[in-house]
């Protein structure tokens, strides 16, 4: 689709009619069987302006119309599934534009009606499908396949069942499952090759940050972190000594990850601290809100404190100091040989 075919159909539609635009542009787009990302992106450029100036039937009929097109422009898309759900379920059911990070927001955001719609998709990820049943039934406990149950002997029930009240006992096993879950969502596609044991030479930080937190070892994370922000490790280890997430929350949007990507490493770090839909929502208006000069103050603070921490370890002071009780204790036998005398 050429920008002159667009200028044909703004021509056809000059009475200002930006419903008729914003159909007749989508519905040009999905006749095409491959188009090119210029295409793509033009049809963002014209629609995407045009949004808010068109009525609640024609986003339904758009949400419908790119739920069954393989190239859907990812934006507008994404746009689309922030309504309500009468009109975003179509792409909420079908649409391959919707990724798994971008579903786990969408239930974060607009709780059990989007979840709801989401759990029809076929081939739905096991996990957002099992957060979508503890959505739904809280106290619901995933048992196992009734077809598989005659195969089982009695001796395996009652063991499988004391395991199951274990692991919801022992502590830290809930927070390694939700990591090893968003591990196991995560490490697809060319994404896996950034996790291999010897990683990381040539990744991203983001890489980094989002391995060594889904590793659940704090220490490997802390010193990514450490390293991403360039300030000392014992600073970036009291970022994350708490409870309150607050602190990473900054770090993180200093660097300018997208909420989804930050939500990502944030709930790996923190598991626990996200058991519902509202949690994640008010995580999401949080890291929204916070401007990111704030967050770069913030840095600038804890950069400011490595650069103090230095300097007071290269002090002359306390070169003199160690000197002086090296000296100390170099006289110290002859004083205490005079005292003898």
């Amino acid at each position: 689709m050429s920008s002159s075919d667009f200028r044909q159909i703004a021509i056809r539609t000059e009475s200002g009619k930006a419903e008729r635009l914003f159909r007749a542009a989508v519905s040009a787009f999905c006749s095409l069987t491959r188009p090119s990302r210029r295409e793509i992106g033009q049809l963002e450029d014209l629609t995407l302006p045009l949004f808010d100036d068109v009525p609640v039937e024609s986003r339904r009929y758009v949400a419908a119309a790119l739920s069954e097109c393989e190239y859907a422009p990812a934006a507008l898309v994404r746009r689309l599934c922030e309504e309500s759900v009468d009109v975003a379920a179509p792409l909420l059911i079908r649409s391959r534009a919707v990724s798994d990070i971008d579903l786990i927001a969408l239930i974060g955001r607009h709780g059990l009606p989007h979840a709801r719609a989401i759990s029809r998709r076929k081939d739905l990820n096991p996990t957002i499908a099992d957060l979508i049943r503890a959505l739904e039934r809280p106290t619901l406990v995933r048992v196992r396949d009734p077809e598989a149950a005659p195969a089982q002997s009695l001796a395996v029930k009652t063991k499988a069942t004391a395991d199951s009240a274990e692991t919801q006992q022992t502590p830290g096993v809930a927070a390694e499952n939700a990591r090893r879950r968003l591990r196991s969502m995560m490490h697809t596609g060319d994404e896996a090759l950034a996790a291999k044991v010897d990683a990381f030479p040539g990744a991203d930080t983001y890489v980094k940050l989002r391995e060594t937190a889904l590793t659940g070892n704090a220490a490997f994370f802390q010193t990514a972190l450490a390293d991403a922000l360039d300030i000392d490790f014992s600073i970036a280890r009291s970022l994350t000594a708490n409870q309150n997430y607050a602190p990473l929350l900054a770090a993180l949007r200093s660097l300018d990850f997208s909420e989804d990507r930050a939500f990502l490493i944030t709930v790996a770090v923190y598991p626990g601290l996200f058991p519902h839909p509202q949690a994640i929502r008010t995580y999401l208006d949080r890291y929204r809100l916070l401007h990111r000069d704030a967050a770069l103050d913030k840095v600038r603070g804890w950069k400011a404190e490595t650069l103090s921490r230095t300097a007071r370890d290269a002090s002359p002071t306390n070169v003199d100091s160690r000197k002086t009780s090296n000296s100390d204790e170099a006289d110290a036998p002859g004083l205490r040989a005079s005292s003898r005398k």
